[in-house]
C-alpha cells in the first residue's frame, strides 16, 4: 500500500476512534456505568436517595464489547448474505446494537432502584424516559464508529480477523479506556465536589455523592453536560491515539519487509510508551502544584 494512502486511512480510523471515545464516555456518564457507579449504587443504602440513572450492565468493557459485536455481526450478515452496501449495513448494525443496549439499560434501571426500595430509593419514570434516548444515541454513535474502524481494517488493510471479532476487540478497548480515562472526570470532579482535591473517597464518604445540580436535583444528563467539556474529549483523544499510533508503527516500520525493521517497530512502540509516561508524570506534578497537595501530604506537613 502507498504510504500516503496508508496514513490517510490511519487518520480516518483515528478520527472515528476519537468520536467513539467521546460518545462512549458520555453514554457511561448518562447511565452511571463507570467506576463511580458503585458509589451511586451505595448512596441509597447510606440514606442518600438520588435521581441519577444507574445501570452498570456488566462494566464498560464487556457491555461495549457485546454492543459492538452485535453491530459488527449484523453488518456482516447484511453485507454477506443480502449484498447490502457497507454504509447501510453498518448503520443498521449500529441501530440494532443501540436497541439491544437500550433494552439492557432499561432492565438494569428497573432492577437496581427496585432492589433498593427498602432504603427509600424511588423509581423515577421521568428519569427513565429522559435518559434512555441519549443512552441509545450515544451507543449508536459508538457502535457505528467502532464497526467503521473494523471494516476499514478488513477491506483496506486486509486484516485477517472477521468483522464481528474486530468489533468485539475494539469495543472492549474503548470501554476499558473509558473506564481508565473518563472516570476521573466523572467521579472525582462531578460526584465528589465536596471532597478535598486528591483525597479519594474514604469510608466515611461512601455513598455521599453530590446530588444537587445547577437547577434542581442532579441526574445523569447533568453529568454528561459536565463531562462532555473535558472527560469525553480526553477519552476520545486517548482512544484515538491508541488506534492511530498502534497502526502508525507498523505502517512506517513494516514488519513484513525484514526482521530488522520488525524490531525497529517494537523499539518505536516502546519509545512512544516511554514518552507518554514522562508526559503523564509532568501533568500530574503540574496538577498537584496548581490545585493543592494530596491529603497524605497535608497530614505530613501538619505532623
Amino acid at each position: 500500500m502507498d504510504p500516503l494512502i496508508g496514513m490517510g486511512v490511519l487518520a480516518l480510523m483515528g478520527a472515528a476512534a476519537v468520536i467513539a471515545g467521546i460518545s462512549e464516555d458520555s453514554e457511561s456518564n448518562v447511565g452511571s456505568q463507570s467506576n463511580p457507579n458503585s458509589q451511586v449504587q451505595l448512596a441509597p443504602q447510606m440514606m442518600y436517595p438520588h435521581r441519577i440513572f444507574n445501570k452498570a450492565i456488566s462494566g464498560e468493557p464487556p457491555s461495549n464489547a457485546l454492543m459492538c459485536a452485535i453491530g459488527g455481526t449484523t453488518a456482516a450478515i447484511l453485507m454477506d448474505a443480502l449484498g447490502m452496501s457497507a454504509l447501510f449495513s453498518i448503520t443498521i448494525g449500529a441501530f440494532v446494537a443501540a436497541l439491544a443496549h437500550g433494552s439492557y439499560s432499561t432492565m438494569s434501571f428497573f432492577g437496581r432502584p427496585t432492589s433498593q426500595s427498602r432504603f427509600k430509593q424511588p423509581v423515577y419514570m421521568d428519569i427513565l424516559r429522559g435518559h434512555i434516548s441519549p443512552i441509545m444515541a450515544y451507543a449508536f454513535v459508538t457502535t457505528f464508529s467502532i464497526v467503521i474502524i473494523s471494516y476499514i481494517m478488513i477491506s483496506v488493510l486486509n486484516h485477517p480477523f472477521p468483522l464481528a471479532l474486530l468489533a468485539f476487540i475494539w469495543g472492549t478497548a474503548v470501554g476499558a479506556i473509558g473506564s481508565s480515562t473518563g472516570d476521573v472526570h466523572y467521579g472525582a470532579e462531578r460526584q465528589y465536589q465536596n471532597t478535598e482535591y486528591g483525597s479519594g473517597v474514604n469510608a466515611a464518604q461512601s455513598g455521599n455523592i453530590v446530588r444537587n445540580g445547577e437547577a434542581g436535583l442532579r441526574n445523569g444528563i447533568d453529568n454528561s453536560w459536565f463531562c462532555i467539556k473535558f472527560g469525553g474529549p480526553a477519552t476520545g483523544l486517548a482512544f484515538g491515539m491508541t488506534v492511530f499510533l498502534s497502526g502508525w508503527i507498523t505502517m512506517v516500520f513494516d514488519p513484513s519487509i525484514s526482521q530488522m525493521i520488525a524490531w525497529a517497530s517494537v523499539i518505536a512502540g516502546l519509545l512512544i510508551v516511554l514518552v507518554l509516561i514522562i508526559f503523564n508524570r509532568m501533568i500530574e506534578v503540574s496538577s498537584r502544584k496548581s490545585y493543592g497537595p494530596y491529603k497524605a501530604d497535608n497530614d505530613e506537613v501538619t505532623a
